[in-house]
């Protein structure tokens, strides 16, 4: 009971210095607003700092990606705040859904700054910040921006993780109300990877969690990107911001940053997928089962109906996932050709399939079957598949084909 109350009073308390926070912020941005028409050299802007912040990836799936912040400094005034566009919550109703579908809502939300870092600090995870190069113009136009974009009817936008997300959100606020253009320099070669591929080296450690990626992303996913799609990934952003200059209107140039330094300190992460199988492994044994099932039904002249039904049924409701993925909002998803292996069809010809197999009956069905797994195979020339997919599409081929022999010897 001790305990329970300490957290709650914690949290009441975090909750209390929030809302002051807020309405603090809210207060100086109608300040600004009303003040950046008439004499905006009377607002002391050399004791206000805005700076980008980037969090390092956490253990949890939403967080394998790093984040991306935020910081607004007013020295004179003493507040330090973070803007965040990654708020959400798993209590809304059916939010697994709706985030696989494409229909997830993300809020902006303004914490105090030291709230912000502990979060990160309790998980083991490092922040960095960059302090952005501004003019006393562009820091004016930046703050009205967010309070603007913290209005109730404004906050709230449909979240796309390639193409909307917080570190775009992030991006987009700053870029907008910057006197000049953006350009990048140091790193000369161009580097145009794909979307799979970029967020296959953050969750390399993650089998499971890339397996599901790469179940539900398309052949779209593997189209290659430029700069500007890149830096969805909080640490593309981060390391275009320290290799960028703003070129002014007069042609003169300065760093976008000024100073990059660590906030805070990387902890430790035990990431525990030492005893889990991977996928290509799972693969494997459902193969050496299918062989050995099928080597025994030759051997001593059975029939394993039900082996194939429980295949067929499974295969046919995981094709229904990727079926309905082509009429998600995400545009990574609409084209999928692993719907060659996971194929809901199958469900519609189950019953005559099954009782064709128990009378030892003829059935086209495993022609077709057959036809759309070496499609299947064909398809992996152009989309990059998930772990272990190749190993499930050759058992179900192993079953085809011995179905199409055991009708051909009949």
């Amino acid at each position: 009971m001790g305990n329970i109350s300490y957290f709650c009073i914690v949290k009441r308390i975090k909750t209390f210095i929030t809302a002051i926070a807020i309405c603090i912020f809210s207060l100086i941005t109608n300040e600004i607003h009303a003040q950046t028409n008439v004499a905006p050299q009377h607002i002391d802007t050399d004791s206000i700092e805005i700076s980008l912040l980037t969090c390092a990836p956490g253990k949890e799936v939403y967080s394998l990606y790093g984040h991306t912040a935020i910081r607004y400094t007013n020295y004179k005034e003493n507040i330090d705040l973070a803007i965040n566009y990654g708020m959400f919550s798993f209590r809304k109703p059916y939010f697994i859904l709706r985030f696989i579908f494409g229909l997830t809502d993300y809020e902006m939300g303004i914490i105090p700054f030291d709230v912000f870092c502990e979060e990160y600090k309790s998980n083991g995870r490092s922040v960095l910040q960059q302090k952005l190069n501004l003019t006393s113009e562009e820091k004016l136009a930046i703050i009205a921006a967010i309070g603007k974009n913290y209005l109730p009817e404004n906050r709230t936008y449909r979240y796309n993780y390639f193409y909307d997300n917080c570190t775009t959100r992030a991006r987009d606020i700053l870029y907008k109300n910057i006197n000049g253009n953006v350009v990048y320099s140091g790193d000369t070669k161009e580097k145009y990877p794909s979307y799979r591929e970029m967020i296959h080296e953050l969750n390399k450690d993650y089998p499971w969690a890339r397996f599901g990626n790469d179940l539900l992303l398309g052949l779209n996913a593997d189209k290659k990107t430029d700069k500007e799609e890149q830096q969805f990934l909080p640490f593309n952003l981060k390391k275009d911001f320290d290799n960028a200059q703003i070129v002014n209107e007069d042609g003169s140039k300065r760093a976008l940053v000024s100073n990059t330094s660590t906030i805070v300190e990387s902890g430790i992460q035990i990431i525990d997928n030492e005893n889990m199988l991977r996928p290509s492994t799972c693969a494997y044994i459902i193969l050496a089962i299918i062989v050995l099932l099928t080597v025994i039904e030759y051997k001593y002249k059975k029939n394993f109906w039900a082996l194939d039904t429980l295949l067929l049924i499974i295969d046919g409701l995981a094709g229904i996932i990727i079926f309905l993925m082509f009429f998600s909002k995400h545009p990574t998803t609409s084209t999928n050709l692993q719907i060659f292996l996971f194929n809901p069809l199958p469900l519609l010809f189950a019953y005559r399939v099954i009782k064709n197999m128990i009378k030892n009956n003829k059935d086209s069905f495993w022609l077709y079957a057959s036809a759309c797994l070496i499609i299947f195979f064909i398809g992996g020339f152009f989309q990059d598949y998930a772990e272990g997919t190749y190993i499930l599409a050759l058992s179900l081929l192993v079953r085809s084909l011995w179905r199409i022999y055991l009708q051909k010897k009949k």
